[in-house]
């Protein structure tokens, strides 16, 4: 994919899921296969950038007109794992979120009526045809959701400063395993101590996405675009899976002092990302 802007889009963050090349059928398996062996796969910032070119025209394409055969590579211990990318179903699902993100006036001049009408008529039939799809990459603006860290530990975080033309990183990868096993556990301290709510909600919807992939697949959380807009200083400080996990092990011991202690730090750093985000 080439890159159709130098402008670096700063509030988008991702949950992903790499699976090994054996969970894919062919013909898909060795298409990955080769792909993987490519030098010049493109990065998350090329596939926004195309995004957002696909804005420009008028009318605007909401959806790309094809999916994309693109993906993330990564080799786990000799073991080549792929994210693909499936940028149409993801724009398709993004675009029945978007009257909760927009208010109406502006929704209609970004994506006027017909062409959002048109996008679920079309989504409505390629569902139809692919009742089982479902999207490996989960993606939030300015914010990392809360039951998304429920799914990694801190020791599991890799930050990087960065330097130059290198942009900073935070990023935590975790084994499948793992991240379900931690979804069970953060459910039942959660129904235990609160019996509902938003957080129980979204940790079920989530471990219910991490069910339809492989059991030897690997989870990332990635911070993404969010670290350009971040100071350096916020980024090293940040240790939100600390906190969430902290908090949830309060609740499961019956400290709600400490619990309560821990769900205000991380009020406090995301507060702070929110007002930025008014900001712009």
């Amino acid at each position: 994919m080439p890159k159709v802007s130098s402008v670096i889009v700063p509030y988008a963050t991702y949950l992903r899921v790499y699976e090994p090349l054996a969970a894919f059928p062919e013909p898909e398996r060795s298409h990955w296969a080769r792909y993987a062996r490519r030098p010049d796969r493109p990065s998350y910032q090329d596939e926004l950038r195309g995004s957002l070119a696909d804005l420009l025209p008028t009318p605007p394409i909401p959806v790309p007109v094809r999916e994309s055969g693109d993906a993330f590579v990564l080799d786990a211990d000799g073991v080549v794992c792929v994210c693909p990318w499936r940028t149409r179903l993801r724009g398709w699902q993004a675009l029945d979120e978007l009257p909760g993100e927009l208010p109406p006036s502006v929704l209609d001049t970004v994506l006027p009526p017909v062409v959002r009408r048109q996008a679920a008529q079309d989504y409505e039939r390629w569902l139809a045809r692919n009742p089982d799809a479902r999207p490996w990459i989960r993606t939030a603006t300015w914010q990392v959701p809360i039951n998304w860290f429920v799914l990694v530990s801190d020791e599991e975080r890799r930050f990087d400063k960065g330097s130059g033309a290198i942009p900073p990183m935070l990023r935590y990868r975790t084994p499948m395993v793992q991240a379900r096993r931690r979804v069970a556990r953060g459910l039942r301290a959660l129904k235990d101590a609160i019996d509902e709510g938003p957080l129980i909600d979204g940790l079920i919807d989530v471990g219910r996405w991490l069910e339809e992939f492989h059991p030897r697949s690997l989870v990332e959380l990635d911070y993404g675009g969010l670290v350009h807009v971040l100071p350096a200083g916020e980024l090293e400080d940040d240790h939100s899976a600390a906190d969430v996990a902290d908090g949830i092990e309060a609740l499961r011991t019956g400290d709600g002092v400490a619990a309560g202690e821990a769900y205000a730090r991380l009020v406090a750093r995301w507060r702070s990302v929110r007002d930025r985000r008014s900001a712009n």
